[in-house]
């Protein structure tokens, strides 16, 4: 057996960037992605986010993919949101995502960076951390 530490940090947007998702739903929604995680056997480290968008820290099993793992997350969150009934209208996340590697040497600095949400949006909005992603990890958007 081969042993596997991939650390992942993602990152996704509400539908259109609505800020919909305010402190008392944010609190219940990252409570319920723990304990959905831990349920689908998903290393969740931390996860974390503002009015309209999350940020998680994962790690990867040897036989788990990223996109498998966000659609985990995602799909199902959607999914208890509105079961729940916790927005008036019905709630969706935005279809992209980012995914980039995390080196055991950062985790500190992306989990502290992830726990600091409500301060670091006070002073940037999630467009201009959105294009930093962009810029820094060299990620080509497709037109259309």
């Amino acid at each position: 057996m081969g042993y596997t530490k991939v650390w992942i940090h993602l990152v996704w947007a509400t539908k259109k960037r609505e800020a919909v998702l305010n402190k008392e739903l944010r609190v219940q929604l990252f409570a319920h992605i723990r304990e959905n995680a831990k349920n689908k056997s998903i290393h969740l480290d931390f996860v974390n986010g503002y009015t309209n968008h999350i940020h998680c820290l994962i790690s990867l099993d040897a036989d788990q993919t990223i996109a498998k793992i966000v659609q985990l997350i995602k799909g199902e969150s959607s999914y208890w949101i509105n079961q729940q009934k916790l927005l008036k209208q019905k709630f969706e996340w935005q279809a992209e995502y980012f995914a980039v590697s995390v080196s055991e040497s950062n985790i500190d600095k992306v989990r502290e960076y992830i726990k600091n949400q409500e301060q670091h949006h006070q002073k940037k909005t999630f467009e201009q951390e959105y294009q930093e992603f962009i810029e820094k990890y060299g990620f080509v958007l497709s037109e259309g």
